[in-house]
C-alpha cells in the first residue's frame, strides 16, 4: 500500500492486511472513476449533495457497485475522517473479461476450465477456493459483482497469494455469463445435493463448475442453467461441507480425470 497522504484530498489507507485500502472524499473517489482505477465497491449517502450525482451516474457507467449507507457508516469505514458522504474500497487486483479467460485458456493448450462462485460471500471461502483452483490448473475464475465477496486484502491473505496468479472476471450478471460460455462449447457443472454421484461423470472437456454459496447453494436459476448436477456422497450425519471443501474436492476430481485421460 501507498504511504497515508492527507486525508482531506488524498487516498488513505488502513494498516491491517485483512482490511480493504480505502480513498474518502468526493474528489479523490471521483477522480479515481475518471482515470478507470479498479474500484471494489464505493459507499455514498445519497443525500450528501454536490459532486454526489456525478460519481453516482459514472459509478454506473463503469459497472462499479454503489452502495447506500449513513454516515456514520461512512465515518466507521473512514475512521472519523471528513469522508464528505462518499468512500470507496480498491480492488487488490484487476479484472479482466471472460473473453480474456476464454483466451487464457486457448493460449494453454489445454480445453478451458473455469470456477464459477455464485453468491460466495465469506472471503475466507472465496480465497481457499481461489488457492485450490489455482493449484490444480484451472484457468480463471468467474465472481458476480453483488452478493459476493471479491479480491480484497483477506482474499488475497487466505489464498497465500494465488489471488495474484489467477485470472478474475466479475460479471454484473452470472446467468448471462454462464451462456457465454456455453456459447464457446463450455459445459456447466452444478454442485448440488440433488445430483449424480460427481465420480461417475466424465469431466475431461471444456467444463466450468459452479460452486454455490455458503448456506443455500446455487440459485434457482444457475442451477436451471447447469448442463449437469454433481454431488458428494456423504456419509455421516452432517449433509453439508464447508464450500471451499468441496470446491477442492470437484476440482481435483475434473484434473485427475484430465491427467488420466492424457497419459
Amino acid at each position: 500500500m501507498a504511504n497515508q497522504m492527507s486525508r482531506r484530498n488524498s487516498p488513505a489507507q488502513f494498516p491491517s492486511d485483512d482490511t480493504p485500502q480505502v480513498i474518502f472524499g468526493r474528489n479523490p473517489v471521483l477522480e479515481a472513476l475518471k482515470s478507470k482505477q479498479q474500484l471494489d465497491l464505493i459507499y455514498l449517502n445519497p443525500d450528501a449533495g454536490g459532486s454526489i450525482v456525478q460519481i453516482t451516474a459514472l459509478a454506473k457507467e463503469q459497472g462499479v457497485v454503489l452502495k447506500h449507507v449513513t454516515d456514520r457508516k461512512l465515518s466507521d469505514l473512514t475512521g472519523n475522517a471528513a469522508h464528505q458522504g462518499v468512500a470507496a474500497t480498491l480492488a487488490c487486483a484487476a479484472y479482466v473479461s471472460i473473453d480474456d479467460l476464454l483466451a487464457i485458456a486457448q493460449a494453454s493448450g489445454e480445453d478451458p476450465f473455469f470456477i464459477l462462485c455464485d453468491e460466495i460471500e465469506d472471503p475466507h471461502n472465496l480465497g481457499a477456493i481461489i488457492r485450490t483452483a489455482e493449484a490444480c490448473g484451472a484457468h480463471g475464475l468467474i465472481l458476480p459483482k453483488r452478493r459476493s465477496a471479491s479480491l480484497n486484502g483477506t482474499v488475497f491473505k487466505t489464498s497465500a497469494g494465488a489471488a495474484s496468479w489467477l485470472p478474475c472476471a466479475r460479471v454484473p450478471n452470472l446467468a448471462a455469463a454462464i451462456e457465454q460460455l456455453k456459447a464457446a462449447g463450455v459445459w456447466i457443472y452444478g454442485t448440488d445435493a440433488q445430483g449424480e454421484l460427481y465420480t461417475g461423470c466424465d469431466l475431461t472437456g471444456p467444463a466450468a463448475l459452479v460452486i454455490g454459496s455458503e448456506g443455500f447453494g446455487m440459485g434457482r436459476l444457475i442451477r436451471e442453467k447447469c448442463d449437469r448436477l454433481l454431488r458428494l456422497p456423504m456419509l455421516g450425519k452432517i449433509n453439508s461441507l464447508n464450500a471451499s471443501v468441496a470446491a477442492g474436492i470437484f476440482m481435483y476430481e475434473i484434473r485427475r480425470q484430465r491427467t488420466a485421460k492424457s497419459k
